[in-house]
């Protein structure tokens, strides 16, 4: 994995004057395509009015996760807590949502504007215990990266 240059591309990508869900189709495609354990990326953003993380762009398996409530899995422990959650093993968790039999683990990044929470991303893995610190590292970036889309 190539930090450097997945950052730099990104910063091409928001720089490239498209819409919002086209930045961010584009960011989960280049994801999915540079990370190999990365085998679905996507965007739930967070609707105030019903407390929902609703799904947004997406590269990997169609999932019927579209919506997803505030507390529920770990999409929904991410949007009420507001920290990276890390699970790399998908089984051991109580209240995990599958979205495929094939997904092993899963890393979940916030993205925050003014301290509130807006959206998130969303990783699953077909690998057992992949997610690393650099993985960390670089979504919480990207998150960042990302934040003023959604001002």
């Amino acid at each position: 994995m190539n930090i450097e240059k997945i950052l730099k591309e990104i910063s091409e990508i928001i720089n490239s004057n498209q819409n919002r869900n086209d930045i961010l189709q584009s960011v989960a495609k280049l994801l999915k395509t540079e990370v190999a354990h990365y085998n679905w990326v996507g965007f739930y953003i967070f609707d105030k009015q019903s407390q929902t993380l609703i799904l947004g762009s997406y590269v990997g398996k169609a999932t019927e996760h579209t919506h997803i409530p505030i507390g529920k899995g770990v999409c929904g422990q991410v949007a009420q807590n507001k920290q990276t959650m890390i699970v790399q093993d998908v089984s051991a968790i109580d209240n995990y949502i599958a979205c495929s039999l094939d997904v092993l683990s899963e890393i979940v990044v916030p993205i925050i504007l003014n301290n509130e929470f807006v959206a998130e991303i969303d990783i699953d893995s077909h690998a057992q215990a992949p997610f690393t610190s650099a993985d960390k590292e670089l979504l919480e970036q990207i998150a960042l990266m990302l934040t003023h889309l959604f001002v």
